[in-house]
């Protein structure tokens, strides 16, 4: 495998009982891009993402990431190899404020115990990294308020500072814009993109302003098959796509 490739599927093959959605499917994805996946509804999306992050077992195949197999590891096993992602329902602690979820989240991948929040204070270094994050992604402002009155792209966004808090190495956002006004859903990719070449992100996203805009790469899922990859400009002019798809 190429080291230029950080994601790779093989032959992969994914079956509910008699209904086969994967028949040898063969994805790769570049180091530190922005790689887009698209498709109608029950194209197979999320089952591909699912299979990827470990949540589904693929029927036969194999799963790569930076050379690993993968395959038979748990989610939190690959959390571990850099492997992040986010849902398309918020997953989120609505009593805790950003600041607080987000100091729970380098904890977390610091290896430390929970924290109580009595001492939480003395934690410096952790503080300070969340607040950076926050005001990375514009939600430091809101640091000290609690996530269950924040604003549902608030709350998004939010659940992206988490996953980012990890440090992945590819980072999987599962409609990030859902839900989002286009003002919210363009600075939400704003800072995406400036994650290039530090994290790899693959999304899955309906808005396709937002997905001919800012990623590097598409693959388009139909019918449980990938029937196309290549840049915006290669996908939006195949015919293929435009039949499945595009509408046109």
């Amino acid at each position: 495998m190429s080291a230029d490739i950080v994601l790779q599927t093989r032959d992969l093959k994914m079956a509910f009982g008699g209904l086969k959605i994967f028949d040898r499917l063969n994805f790769s994805m570049r180091r530190g891009e922005r790689h887009a996946i698209i498709g109608p509804n029950g194209a197979g999306k999320s089952t591909f993402v699912n299979l990827v992050t470990g949540l589904l077992k693929p029927t036969a195949g194999h799963l790569l990431l930076d050379g690993r197999d993968v395959t038979d590891t748990t989610p939190h096993q690959r959390v571990r190899y850099g492997l992040v992602r986010t849902f398309q329902i918020n997953t989120l602690f609505p009593a805790l404020n950003p600041l607080e979820s987000v100091v729970l989240a380098l904890c977390q991948r610091q290896g430390l115990a929970r924290p109580s929040w009595r001492p939480v204070s003395r934690m410096t270094s952790q503080i300070d990294e969340a607040s950076a994050l926050l005001n990375r992604f514009g939600l430091l402002d809101a640091a000290l308020t609690p996530t269950q009155t924040l604003s549902y792209g608030e709350q998004r966004v939010l659940e992206v500072v988490l996953a980012f808090a990890m440090r992945p190495r590819v980072l999987l956002l599962d409609e990030p814009a859902a839900g989002l006004s286009t003002a919210q859903g363009v600075a939400l990719f704003d800072q995406l993109s400036n994650l290039a070449g530090e994290t790899t992100v693959l999304f899955i996203e309906h808005d396709m302003h937002l997905v001919f805009r800012y990623a590097d790469r598409v693959s388009v899922f139909a019918g449980g098959d990938m029937i196309a990859q290549g840049t915006p400009d290669e996908v939006r002019a195949d015919e293929r796509v435009r039949k499945a798809y595009l509408g046109s």
